[in-house]
């Protein structure tokens, strides 16, 4: 942690922790939960809103009840690295909607893809939705055979 004063108290420490568990709650619950009056928790939360600190407030979906329980991490190198291939990849990507997370990364791999799909043949059908789109050098998939820990709550010991 650095030397200067965190723009997050305690109290909002407590309420992003609660919220990124579980946003459901009323204000009044919340409140109650953090030791604060209700006004007082709606202006935190309002104001870490505004500031940024909360992006969006969303549902979290079971993948298995949506028939998406294969999850698989796709590398991706290119030997091309122009700025009208990255968009078009770019593109290519936001298009793809099993494809729920894509990363630039340093180092043998260019870009780390995360798809979510119900089973290995309909990954082969993804694979070549994204071959035929866009050129790449190489692609190899990694399937998850067990889930260890995935979680979406951030932790808060660095501000």
């Amino acid at each position: 942690m650095s030397s200067q004063a965190s723009p997050l108290d305690s109290y909002d420490k407590s309420i992003l922790r609660l919220i990124q568990q579980d946003s459901s709650p009323s204000i009044e619950e919340l409140a109650a939960k953090v030791n604060l009056s209700r006004n007082a928790c709606w202006r935190r939360l309002k104001r870490l809103e505004d500031d940024g600190f909360i992006k969006a407030r969303v549902a979290l979906a079971d993948p298995v009840k949506l028939n998406l329980e294969l999850t698989v991490f796709i590398a991706v190198r290119t030997s091309r690295h122009e700025a009208d291939w990255a968009e078009r990849f770019h593109r290519t990507v936001q298009d793809i909607p099993e494809i729920i997370g894509a990363y630039r990364t340093a180092g043998e791999i260019d870009y780390v893809l995360h798809a979510r799909v119900p089973n290995v043949a309909a990954y082969d059908r993804l694979y070549k939705k994204l071959t035929a789109r866009i050129e790449m050098q190489d692609v190899s998939a990694s399937f998850v055979m067990e889930e260890i820990k995935e979680v979406t709550a951030l932790p808060l010991d660095f501000v």
